[in-house]
């Protein structure tokens, strides 16, 4: 017998938390369940165990608009799970979630208006049945399971350890021993500096540069306001919006005068390096905001480069050795243990195999509706966040517009409904989900071919724009011609 809920949130990660609250409050009528793969909360924070794992983005805009956060901006993985611990347990929510529910399939019919979930129990390995009206996927966008690491030459030949940091071994024994991390992203400047001081040396190995922010790990207006006593949900609003008024500016200048930001923020990794280890090693290629760009607690991963703890070279492999890694430039780096801090992998809707009236769904025959719903998948939500701001911003807008939409299915007394292309979209060219001009990190651009296809105009794709959806998505006009309701 299947188990059957109004709605049905795929994970209990940040995105899975946010929606449950928003839904709770906003639609208290819909029964709703929780499915989590893993065995607690918190997806990546729960999930990735690598040394110093930390936000890269301020907690006054990652946490949720209805909690305020309290401590610095960047945050560890412990605090993060704590706040998030605090939020299900202020609302609530942990009646509502199935942990070691790995979601396998999901079938919709048309004829029942319903989604059947299988899920596969962690804990005996049965399968569990469960039927929803509607499908709210908070599972994130990358395999939890496995990091992505390229196949090098001659891997099998190396005497040491590989390992990835998003399955970081719980034995491993760094101390005293030659590290070498491969990478240059958020990932890598969290582990190096955290491991720098019990190792006996850190090698830094990056194939290009990329870009990031130093700063002291504080948020001088919400400190002012603490000491003058205002109210912590005042302060977190207030700094909030600061936050994102700035980060609006720094988005508009990155685009119209990405010159001058590029000099700032190279200026900004100056005042911890010389001019000459900048320009070989921090000086990207790219224009600033074609990729992420990480916030750099008191710059500690430059501290440790000055202080002689850590090394970085800027070169391309060529090979594995016993040893360590050849590069192309000739030189060899020896090292007992190899971390490969090179990404992950893109999982399109959790990996979890669709269908739609019995024909296998694939989503990169859909058109994406604003990077949330797509073309011929009834009654089916994906949060899929931003890149330039933080990624719970976009949890709590999509958690108003479905609450708003399952409102508004209740009123009308519909049972189903479906975007599809207004009459003047009829002939409008499809693309890739991305402009790579536009944002082209990795993981994107290797699974490109996996995602749904965007239009040119602003309703059919994900324009990372909060600042304008954020006025945008609450104005869509519900009974529009995209919406078909059954």
């Amino acid at each position: 017998m299947a188990e059957h809920y109004d709605v049905l949130i795929a994970g209990a990660g940040i995105s899975g938390i946010g929606a449950a609250y928003h839904l709770k409050e906003q639609s208290p009528d819909k029964r709703f369940v929780i499915l989590e793969g893993l065995d607690s909360f918190g997806g990546t924070w729960h999930m990735h165990r690598y040394p110093g794992i930390r936000s890269d983005s301020d907690l006054f805009t990652f946490g949720y608009r209805f909690k305020p956060w309290t401590g610095a901006p960047i945050a560890s993985a412990d605090e993060i799970l704590k706040y998030m611990g605090e939020a299900i347990e202020e609302n609530d929510l942990a009646r509502h979630i199935r942990y070691r529910h790995r979601i396998v399939s999901a079938r919709w019919s048309s004829a029942d208006n319903l989604w059947t979930i299988d899920a596969l129990r962690g804990d005996s390995g049965e399968t569990a049945r469960f039927t929803a009206n509607f499908l709210w996927m908070c599972q994130g966008y990358y395999r939890h399971a496995e990091g992505y690491t390229p196949e090098w030459p001659d891997m099998d030949k190396f005497r040491g350890r590989i390992v990835h940091p998003q399955t970081w071994p719980e034995d491993l024994d760094y101390k005293g021993k030659h590290v070498l991390v491969i990478g240059s992203g958020a990932t890598a400047a969290t582990l190096v500096p955290a491991i720098a001081g019990d190792c006996s040396h850190v090698t830094l190995l990056q194939r290009s540069p990329t870009y990031f922010i130093p700063g002291r790990n504080e948020n001088v207006l919400a400190d002012q306001l603490r000491k003058l006593g205002v109210d912590e949900a005042w302060i977190h609003e207030i700094t909030r919006r600061q936050i994102l008024f700035d980060q609006a500016e720094f988005t508009r200048r990155s685009f119209e005068e990405p010159e001058a930001v590029r000099e700032e923020l190279l200026a900004a990794v100056g005042l911890f390096l010389p001019e000459e280890t900048v320009k070989e090693h921090f000086t990207p290629r790219y224009r600033p905001w074609r990729q992420r760009i990480a916030f750099v607690p008191d710059g500690d991963i430059f501290e440790g480069i000055k202080a002689g703890k850590a090394t970085v070279v800027t070169d391309e492999i060529e090979r594995f050795t016993e040893k360590g890694i050849l590069l192309k430039s000739g030189k060899e780096l020896e090292a007992d243990i190899i971390v490969t801090a090179t990404g992950f992998n893109l999982s399109v809707l959790g990996d979890i195999q669709f269908e739609v009236d019995g024909k296998k769904l694939d989503f990169a025959d859909t058109v994406t509706y604003r990077g949330m719903m797509f073309t011929g998948v009834p009654n089916l939500v994906w949060v899929f966040g931003y890149f330039r701001a933080s990624w719970t911003l976009r949890v709590d807008i999509l958690g108003d517009f479905v609450s708003r939409l399952l409102n508004h299915m209740s009123k009308r007394q519909a049972k189903a409904v479906t975007v599809q292309r207004r009459p003047e979209d009829k002939d409008m060219e499809l693309k890739p989900w991305i402009d790579p001009e536009n944002f082209n990190p990795g993981y994107l651009m290797r699974s490109m071919h996996l995602m749904p296809k965007r239009g040119n105009k602003p309703e059919w794709e994900h324009t990372q724009d909060y600042w304008t959806e954020k006025d945008e998505l609450p104005k869509i006009d519900l009974d529009g011609p995209e919406f078909v309701y059954k």
